[in-house]
């Protein structure tokens, strides 16, 4: 088991993990093509909502979204690197862009860059993220990421 340094928190055994997992802030994965809203834009804006979620896997997820959760920004189809920390500020709501009921959005906000952009063939080369959903459930757009994968990549993020 690798040892990873969060932040405030040594996770150096599997019940604490799954105690921080399950009962303190969780850890996202949210996907976007830099052509349609780049990482540097989300930061212009300051605060966007999460939306344009078509899939019910990736609404559950926004759904398990807590105020105060970390989410790491994945540019897709091109770059194909996470190069930014984001938080949720608001919790799922009705999609606005949607007359359905059935899909949400949440709020997010930048937290911070990468210093280092962590790229695909970085993590699919890592085998202690051998895991993480970003590869084994590649179509998600939102996933979620464990306490551990989530320090993993802060490391080789330059942080």
């Amino acid at each position: 088991m690798v040892k990873a340094k969060l932040p405030f928190v040594l996770v150096s055994c599997p019940f604490l993990q799954a105690f921080i997992y399950f009962w303190g802030m969780k850890y996202w994965l949210v996907k976007s093509e830099p052509f349609k809203y780049s990482w540097d834009q989300f930061v212009k804006d300051g605060l966007t909502f999460w939306d344009g979620v078509r899939n019910y896997a990736a609404r559950n997820n926004l759904r398990e979204m807590r105020v105060g959760d970390k989410v790491l920004y994945y540019h897709s189809n091109e770059g194909l690197e996470i190069v930014g920390i984001a938080e949720v500020v608001k919790e799922a709501y009705q999609d606005p862009t949607s007359e359905e009921d059935t899909w949400v959005v949440v709020d997010l906000k930048p937290v911070m860059p990468l210093p280092k952009p962590v790229t695909l063939a970085d993590i699919k080369q890592d085998q202690s993220l051998n895991g993480i959903q970003l590869v084994r459930l590649s179509r998600l757009s939102v996933s979620a990421v464990t306490p551990e994968e989530y320090a993993i990549i802060l490391k080789k993020g330059g942080l």
